[in-house]
């Protein structure tokens, strides 16, 4: 008979993805309001980007974050975290109150609460093994990284409706209150804790930690390939949909506001839709066979590269949409199924005294990777705006290299 803590919808469980819902989409909604904010009493949309921007930088802390989760109690970490996080909000409120529209201030707490989400991931990811049966951690990443990715999708939406209906500051408010009552819910989570030992001051502790962590990931084979994996997809194939479909959908097709929202809303559902899927996916899927699915995905390009041809686009608006949505929603629940799969093998190779650094820097190096694929994308659709299927069938050709490349370094996997 299993135990509560290996069921996978034990109270545990539900209550961690829980805390992160509140955790992740309270720090993103604000973040974005504020940047919002920033833009509504300087009327400069540089500084509103640059500010988004800037938020987002302190997510490459997660190997950080990672050290720490294997060093501490890591459900007394998720409280101290969303604890913070409603503290820091208690004094912004404090001090709007007596600094007025200060522009470095809002900078400053976008950065903390940034800081404290790049923490907060990774002690979830590398307590998720604890909670959840080995035959079914799939399952439970699935819904995890679900989480993650409804976040990024639809708290800019609600930051702004909600900035919109309650203002900033009866927002910021609320997002203090929900940080709050998350941390206290944490606390009646149970995560196996098995504490280590300690030799010196916790700072070069931790700094070591982090450096065996590094040290720990290069000498491990699977691991290495796992994640240049990762980053190869996060480089070549994410970056295609989120730079490259709002140009095709906007630009190219000239899509009314309402079909452009519909067929970004899609994209970003299918992820999620393979995000919830691949407990049914993973039982029939195995490392040496995933070169398969990558081979795959070079397959569902091909009716994107059709839709930008002079051909399709003069049949009209409809059909070359549709040929674009054909491609597009497969190939975005795909590439979230392969990225929940590594992410759940690496689970299940790491030692749990490991498992929080291996996670962090896997995600961070795919972090790191993701932003450099769409800079890329940009100045290339950019240079072929008349002729946006050249580079897709480009990319569908480096895609059937990755396919390769993965064939043969996971063959005997």
């Amino acid at each position: 008979m299993q135990t509560p803590q290996k069921r996978l919808w034990s109270k545990d469980f539900s209550l961690v993805v829980i805390g992160q819902i509140i955790s992740l989409f309270g720090s993103a909604i604000l973040r974005f309001a504020l940047s919002l904010y920033v833009l509504d009493i300087t009327g400069r949309e540089d500084i509103f980007a640059i500010f988004y921007a800037i938020s987002n930088v302190p997510l490459l802390l997660s190997p950080l974050g990672g050290a720490i989760a294997d060093r501490f109690n890591r459900r007394n970490l998720m409280v101290i975290y969303d604890f913070s996080s409603s503290l820091i909000v208690l004094c912004f409120i404090l001090l709007l109150s007596t600094v007025n529209h200060s522009i470095v201030l809002i900078g400053v707490i976008m950065v903390l609460l940034s800081v404290i989400s790049s923490m907060y991931t990774p002690a979830v990811t590398a307590s998720i093994p604890l909670l959840a049966a080995s035959d079914r951690l799939e399952g439970a990443n699935g819904i995890v990284q679900a989480v993650q990715a409804l976040s990024n999708v639809a708290a800019p939406i609600l930051g702004g409706i909600l900035y919109g209906v309650m203002g900033v500051q009866s927002l910021i408010a609320v997002s203090g209150i929900a940080f709050f009552l998350s941390a206290v819910m944490e606390i009646f989570i149970k995560i196996p804790f098995t504490k280590r030992e300690q030799d010196g001051h916790i700072i070069p502790t931790i700094a070591r930690d982090m450096k065996d962590g590094f040290a720990y990931v290069i000498k491990q084979p699977f691991i290495l390939k796992s994640m240049t994996l990762a980053a190869l997809i996060n480089l070549v194939l994410s970056p295609l949909l989120i730079v490259g479909g709002p140009i095709i959908l906007r630009v190219t097709m000239q899509s009314t506001d309402a079909m452009y929202g519909l067929g970004m809303g899609m994209i970003e559902f299918a992820s999620i839709l393979g995000g919830l899927s691949i407990g049914f996916f993973a039982k029939k899927m195995q490392v040496n066979t995933l070169y398969r699915w990558i081979a795959a995905i070079t397959l569902m390009l091909i009716p994107i590269a059709l839709s930008v041809t002079p051909l399709f686009l003069g049949l009209g608006y409809y059909p070359s949409f549709l040929l674009f949505m054909l491609g597009a929603i497969p190939m975005m629940a795909v590439a979230a199924i392969l990225s929940i799969f590594i992410i759940t093998k690496l689970q299940k190779v790491t030692p749990n005294e490991n498992l929080g650094k291996v996670m962090a820097i896997t995600m961070a190096a795919a972090q790191c990777a993701a932003p450099l694929g769409q800079v890329i994308y940009g100045v290339v659709f950019k240079s072929f705006s008349a002729a946006l299927y050249i580079p897709i069938i480009a990319v569908s050709l480096i895609t059937l290299v990755i396919s390769g490349i993965s064939h043969r370094i996971l063959r005997n996997e």
